[in-house]
């Protein structure tokens, strides 16, 4: 089968491409999926060159999220034929994933498809679409109904689902962007403001702001999560799920004790099946958005290169799917 390969050539040396590999042989309680469409994300950019964080086995299929139909079962849960999808886990990090014709994992990972959706849909989603549809619900969750809601990283692939499902479900959006250019493309998106990284990114010592947001959907973390922090209204709700900007969060706690703002944590990647089942239905339902087309750049194998080099330089805008 025809695979994206990442291999050491030497210390801190990597080189990848597309060869051809044994398709894998499944064991007890796996599956193999016949793979329909993947997608990229940061971190497979961040595994295509070593990065030790992400990747530590080598040779090593990238592809963190995968849509696809059962070919093989050994799990008494799937049957062959059966649409299916995979997002997290250790898939595309140290186990083989899925920029591949085929892929193998254990039946504990795989979510059956929601119905009204494609796996090209769903794809186009991917994990930072299912980021996103944890985000948003975090906030509906705990009583985040109405009102503003500020999205950093929005052009991003979590920001710009992430506005795009806030402004379908009625929310007034503001998106925080360094890239200029692309303020027609967010407010295609629903936001209805556009505030530039430079003039939020900025040191600013008083320890809160006036309070203007209801929540906020952070995706970049460092100096732009602790201002956001400042400004959220009595009760508000932030959710944190990335760290382009910084891992690092230098604040105060009078948000959290004066205006009883409370910090959520997102992962996507070893989150609850059943919880992961949920935010997909809503991506299918509730969440699903007809922005898609904006937010989608679609490539083959052949392509996957030329868009790690996009993202690793920050150039990137929405969603890359990959269909193989």
């Amino acid at each position: 089968m025809k695979a994206y390969i990442v291999e050491k050539i030497e210390d801190k040396k990597f080189e990848s491409g597309i060869q051809d590999i044994e398709t894998p042989i499944i064991e007890e309680n796996e599956v193999l999926i016949k793979v329909e469409y993947s997608s990229l994300n940061f971190k497979d950019a961040l595994s295509s060159v070593g990065n030790p964080g992400v990747t530590r086995v080598f040779p090593h299929v990238t592809g963190i999220d995968v849509a696809g139909i059962i070919q093989e079962s050994n799990s008494d849960e799937f049957t062959i034929g059966e649409k299916v999808l995979v997002t997290g886990y250790d898939m595309g990090m140290n186990t083989n994933g899925g920029h591949a014709e085929f892929v193998k994992v254990p039946a504990s990972w795989v979510v059956k498809m929601p119905k009204n959706i494609t796996e090209k849909e769903i794809m186009t989603y991917g994990t930072a679409g299912l980021t996103a549809a944890l985000s948003v619900n975090e906030l509906l969750n705990n009583g985040v109904t109405e009102g503003e809601v500020l999205v950093t990283g929005a052009t991003g692939g979590v920001g710009s689902i992430a506005v795009s499902i806030l402004s379908k479900l009625g929310f007034e959006v503001t998106a925080i962007s360094g890239k200029e250019e692309k303020i027609p493309f967010l407010k295609e998106l629903g936001a209805k403001e556009v505030i530039l990284r430079k003039d939020f990114d900025v040191e600013n010592k008083r320890p809160m702001g006036k309070e203007k947001y209801s929540g906020v959907i952070d995706t970049v973390g460092g100096n732009i999560l602790a201002e956001a922090l400042k400004v959220i209204k009595y009760d508000g709700v932030a959710t944190c799920c990335g760290l382009t900007s910084s891992h690092e969060l230098s604040t105060n706690v009078f948000p959290f004790i004066l205006r009883g703002v409370r910090l959520i944590g997102i992962d996507s990647v070893e989150a609850k099946r059943e919880k992961k089942i949920a935010a997909w239905e809503k991506v299918a339902g509730d969440f699903k958005i007809d922005t898609l087309e904006n937010l989608t750049n679609e490539i083959s194998l052949d392509g996957i290169k030329e868009a790690y080099e996009a993202l690793l330089a920050g150039k990137a805008v929405g969603r890359y799917l990959v269909k193989i």
